[in-house]
């Protein structure tokens, strides 16, 4: 299985926040923006988002006197036999705040072995997760999380996967034909949130964004009842401008 070579904004905004966090660990007793530009090369505007997305996480903390130094959620990831524990509660701490934020279950899914998998999710009372009434791994073509994990494939990692798993229709609005879902899996902006307008299941709506690093195919996705549909949108554009924190989380 090959992958498109389309970087997203998410990554490219994790590459930047590594590289800011590589050069602060370097600084025992802190360091100032200043020259954390100066060893990185990103601009003041670049620099000032990445800074500002990193407290905030609790990777990065100002000190009195300004400077920068190593938070504690990254004091935390890299101890040892305690950072596997670490990271699913940062995850899941992110998830959460992300839940809340959009207002909808969010989700993480990684194509693993040739399969969809949910790893990761929030839910809630007020943002009820997916009715699994068809099992994500066989309905791909119709999700919003398996279009965007296909979108990430190549044509042959495509065939190959609809060859285990057929383009049944679940709605009327479920695409059945495969030249048309692989011309709108083609026609996919990387950087803009995929939907899923009742094609998985009547009365739900939903939308996934890719959260690519390395070989590995993987997407942030939220789902919302059809009655929030006029939402959708805007929090498709949120979860798109919140899955650098979720990425880092996985890439650290």
């Amino acid at each position: 299985m090959a992958l498109k070579p389309e970087p997203t904004a998410p990554f490219h905004s994790v590459q930047y926040a590594l590289r800011v966090l590589e050069t602060i660990s370097r600084h025992a007793g802190g360091v100032t923006d200043a020259q954390i530009a100066r060893e990185t090369g990103l601009s003041p505007g670049q620099l000032a988002h990445m800074l500002s997305m990193l407290r905030r996480e609790g990777y990065v903390e100002q000190l009195t006197d300004g400077a920068y130094a190593v938070g504690e959620s990254l004091l935390l990831l890299g101890s040892g036999s305690e950072r596997n524990q670490a990271l699913r509660d940062k995850l899941q701490l992110t998830l959460d705040q992300l839940r809340d934020s959009v207002g909808a279950a969010v989700y993480i899914s990684r194509y693993i072995d040739g399969e969809v998998k949910i790893l990761h999710y929030a839910d809630g009372p007020l943002a009820p997760k997916v009715n699994e009434w068809a099992e994500f791994h066989r309905t791909a073509h119709a999700s919003a999380v398996g279009k965007c994990l296909l979108a990430q494939l190549d044509h042959d990692g495509r065939k190959d996967h609809l060859s285990r798993h057929k383009t049944a229709r679940l709605t009327s609005r479920t695409i059945t034909n495969e030249k048309v879902l692989f011309h709108k899996l083609d026609s996919q902006p990387p950087t803009v949130p995929v939907l899923d307008l009742q094609e998985y299941a009547v009365g739900t709506v939903c939308a996934a964004v890719p959260i690519t690093a390395g070989s590995t195919v993987g997407c942030l996705a939220l789902s919302m009842p059809l009655e929030h549909a006029h939402r959708l949108r805007q929090a498709a554009d949120a979860l798109n401008r919140r899955a650098a924190p979720v990425l880092l989380s996985l890439a650290i």
